[in-house]
């Protein structure tokens, strides 16, 4: 992950394990067959996709790379990585070309994605492949509400006026990939039904512990139970329980590219 989400706790993280790994397997499911080389997991967190890849690609060395402590030692328990690296996945360079680079739920976090995809691509050992899934939710009242309940709250510190959703549309990154092989994109959304029983809105325990992270790395202890307060208020409005169940859909995009040989 980017290095603001180092305090990332694979604990909470770990709460919603099963909605946040299908989209995984159904990326992973999509993959080609490679050319000789390693398998990486690019912002492999706390390794919910390492025995899936183990597994897909017996007898390849499997290196995580996340720039988390906490998530990497948590991804060393699964034993499923030959290697792993505390790195910047923005500035991550392997030692030797990979036949993959798979990664799952992390480039969102970064920039500039029409630098960095073509950069990971170039990484690539040739005919070698890159699969990426993203979430594609920043539009959505669950993502909308946090940057508005941020600045209804403190505007003196959160000011959005320039924000733009991180990862692009569908037909600007066939665009920006063409040249360096045929992407295969496409976007799904999962109609998510979560349990309304616990702390706080469901909503809320599902976004805590990651699109709420940037925000919540800025306030105080106290601060934050204020935040969350206001944020669960705004979501009942937009997601109300109906017979103790909350529908929440989420949009995630699939990117798949072979490196031309």
């Amino acid at each position: 992950m980017a290095d603001h989400t180092d305090n990332w706790n694979p604990g909470t993280y770990a709460k919603f394990r099963d909605l946040r790994l299908r989209p995984a397997l159904d990326l992973l499911a999509q993959v080609p067959e490679l050319p000789d080389g390693d398998v990486i997991d690019l912002g492999c967190g706390n390794g919910p996709v390492g025995a899936a890849l183990k597994t897909r690609f017996a007898g390849r060395r499997l290196i995580g790379v996340d720039s988390s402590s906490n998530m990497l030692e948590a991804a060393d328990q699964t034993g499923m990585y030959d290697d792993l690296q505390l790195q910047d996945i923005a500035t991550w360079n392997p030692d030797t070309a990979p036949a993959l680079i798979f990664s799952n739920a992390a480039l969102h976090w970064l920039p500039d994605h029409d630098i960095l995809l073509p950069g990971l691509v170039r990484l690539l050992a040739l005919n070698g492949v890159l699969a990426v899934q993203m979430p594609r939710q920043f539009e959505a009242p669950s993502h909308v509400l946090l940057r508005q309940c941020a600045t209804d709250l403190w505007p003196d510190r959160f000011d959005w006026h320039s924000y733009a959703p991180p990862v692009l549309p569908p037909e600007k990154l066939v665009n920006i990939l063409s040249p360096m092989g045929k992407p295969d994109i496409w976007e799904a959304s999962y109609v998510q039904v979560l349990d309304a029983a616990g702390q706080g809105h469901p909503v809320r325990r599902f976004t805590i512990s990651t699109a709420a992270q940037p925000i919540l790395a800025k306030l105080s202890k106290a601060e934050q139970v204020e935040f969350l307060m206001h944020y669960d208020t705004a979501l009942t409005m937009a997601y109300p329980v109906l017979d103790g169940k909350v529908i929440f859909p989420f949009l995630r995009q699939f990117c798949i590219l072979r490196k031309k040989g």
